[in-house]
């Protein structure tokens, strides 16, 4: 039996470890050809070293699997390009880009700087643009025939749609994320390419210092990378602009939702600041609470 990626391309963006690594190996035993890309930086986004992503391409191949290491930034258009390059030259097309590259600087909002605020923002939010935008453009390019012709996995977090105590920079960021992925869904559509994203909460070297993952066993990027595999493949059909969440054996979905509201009479004028703090249980109240 062929595998739900037979034949596939796929470009894993921080893929050396953690929840991309998951993703990486599984989509390799599921017949993708993969792209392990990671810069081999610290969580904090310093330093690089080649052999992060080159150890997990050399476990893809133990396996009878196929890939290749890239080791640009997704933080550039160029480095963008070049992963996208990176997968052209070496298996002749793409067909699936996970973006899970990302980096946090945690610190409370008042003591939070530029450099934090912008180091986090230019890896999560410019890095998924940039590389979507590549791969969006090649897979056009290569043209194709029935069923989707692309597919964008994006990586949020449940910080960036609840928000989370001392990541108002990673919280901005995944919000972004969510954001462009409701947008690209859209934009894209008309050529077949589906984008959808994940929320994904596991013990990883990004979380294994935060509170609410001590004593935790059960959230293991192996939980999440499944998840990834069902957007990424057929079996996702032409679902597109959706946010699946994952923790441990817990999966479910996020989407913004707007309260029935409150309407005025024509001839009552305009909303006073007043009347919104008096009718605010009614304006506010959404359907089932």
């Amino acid at each position: 039996m062929s595998g739900l990626l037979e034949g596939k391309v796929a470009i894993v963006t921080g893929a050396g470890g953690g929840i991309g690594r998951a993703e990486a190996l599984l989509f390799a035993r599921e017949g993708a050809s993969i792209v392990v890309n990671d810069v081999g930086g610290s969580r904090a986004g310093d330093g690089r070293s080649q052999s992060v992503a080159d150890a997990v391409v050399e476990e893809v191949r133990r396996a009878g699997g196929k890939a290749t290491a890239s080791h640009d930034s997704v933080a550039t258009a160029e480095g963008a390009a070049a992963i996208v390059k990176t997968a052209v030259d070496a298996f002749g097309r793409v067909d699936v880009l996970v973006n899970n590259a990302g980096i946090i600087r945690d610190k409370s909002f008042l003591k939070m700087d530029a450099e934090m605020l912008d180091a986090v923002l230019t890896v999560h939010v410019k890095g998924t643009f940039f590389c979507s935008q590549a791969f969006a453009r090649q897979v056009i390019a290569q043209g194709g025939a029935g069923g989707a012709s692309g597919r964008i996995v994006n990586t949020t977090s449940v910080s960036g749609l609840l928000g989370n105590f001392g990541q108002a920079n990673y919280a901005a960021a995944k919000a972004g994320i969510y954001g462009l992925t409701r947008t690209s869904a859209i934009e894209l559509q008309k050529h077949r390419i589906t984008v959808n994203a994940l929320a994904p909460i596991a013990k990883t070297r990004m979380t294994e210092d935060l509170p609410m993952m001590q004593g935790v066993a059960n959230m293991t990027p192996e939980h999440v990378a499944p998840a990834a595999l069902f957007l990424a493949s057929d079996l996702c059909g032409d679902r597109s602009g959706l946010v699946l969440a994952v923790a441990g054996s817990r999966v479910y979905a996020y989407k913004v939702m707007e309260s029935p509201g409150r309407f005025k009479d024509a001839d009552e004028g305009v909303w006073t600041a007043q009347e919104i703090a008096e009718n605010w249980d009614a304006i506010a109240k959404f359907p089932g609470t």
